[in-house]
């Protein structure tokens, strides 16, 4: 099990596969809640869950770990899950899991530029052919001629276009989120660096239930009802992907663990079918299948 969770490529494979089981309660508590309070919310959830679990495993809550890994950590959750995780769940409300899936696609192309730039991590042809995949999928789900077949409640244009705008931003923001804190992972323990990383998502974000026209957006998140979707979907979506999701980085290139985290689009894609009755087309049907081509070249 230890060799198991030092595997890079496994942990990645299996971040995707949690975040899109909470991809899709991400999508059903987002009808009632508003993008802010959904954020802060499986924050502060999973900031509790990886207290707990430090504790239980023995850890330190302040081990011995430089200052600039403590401020890149920090920085790279204000950036990755303050700002960027609110615009993907803006872009989840707006599109819908499975267009929003799509559109995420870009996150590996991102990852593995910057990658290249600042970590000198080489590209291969195939891996540049399956970026060119998936950007595809991306331009073949973003046309806007049959966009009232692609979706089975009609997107509005205006909101189709804020979607991708706020969908391509969150994915850019996550992959510099990620790219700075990669050389900084090697000498860091997974889950304390997974939760000072949340802490510096949560903190700024606690700023805003303090502003008077914004305080009846959290509203909800003091019902017990709210917390039968949240809940889960904090434990599968921030608690265990972003452990798994570091571990990949951490264990794996960056290029190679983004490109098996682009993976959830197919899963993301047959659960939103399956539980959200979300319309499956032939274009997102295509759309799938290059992002999930390009994804599978990218990890050559």
């Amino acid at each position: 099990m230890e060799a198991l969770f030092h595997s890079g490529q496994w942990l990645a494979l299996s971040s995707a596969i949690v975040w899109a089981v909470a991809v899709i309660l991400f999508r059903i508590s987002g009808y009632s809640l508003h993008p802010l309070s959904l954020n802060l919310g499986k924050n502060l959830f999973a900031l509790f869950l990886i207290a707990l679990s430090l504790v239980l495993r023995g850890n330190s809550f302040f081990p011995s770990v430089p200052s600039r890994a403590t401020s890149l950590l920090l920085l790279s959750g204000f950036l990755g899950i303050a700002i960027s995780d609110t615009l993907f769940l803006w872009t989840l409300k707006l599109l819908g899991a499975s267009l929003t899936a799509i559109v995420d696609c870009v996150y590996s192309p991102f990852v593995i530029g910057l990658s290249y730039i600042f970590l000198r991590e080489r590209l291969s042809w195939p891996q540049l052919l399956g970026a060119a995949f998936i950007v595809s999928a991306v331009i073949t789900i973003t046309r806007n001629n049959s966009l009232q077949a692609e979706a089975q409640a009609p997107v509005s244009r205006k909101n189709f276009i804020l979607g991708i705008i706020s969908g391509i931003s969150a994915m850019a923001l996550v992959a510099i989120a990620i790219i700075i804190i990669k050389p900084v992972l090697k000498d860091t323990p997974v889950v304390w660096a997974t939760g000072v990383r949340l802490l510096g998502g949560t903190l700024p974000l606690l700023v805003i239930p303090l502003i008077p026209s914004k305080k009846k957006l959290f509203s909800p998140l003091f019902k017990f009802s709210t917390w039968k979707i949240l809940g889960p979907a904090s434990f599968f979506g921030t608690y265990l992907s972003l452990i798994f999701w570091i571990g990949g980085m951490k264990y794996s290139l960056a290029s190679v663990a983004a490109a098996l985290n682009q993976l959830s689009t197919i899963f993301i894609f047959i659960l939103a079918a399956t539980f959200l009755k979300e319309k499956v087309t032939f274009r997102r049907a295509i759309a799938v299948i290059l992002a999930v081509f390009g994804a599978f070249l990218t990890s050559r």
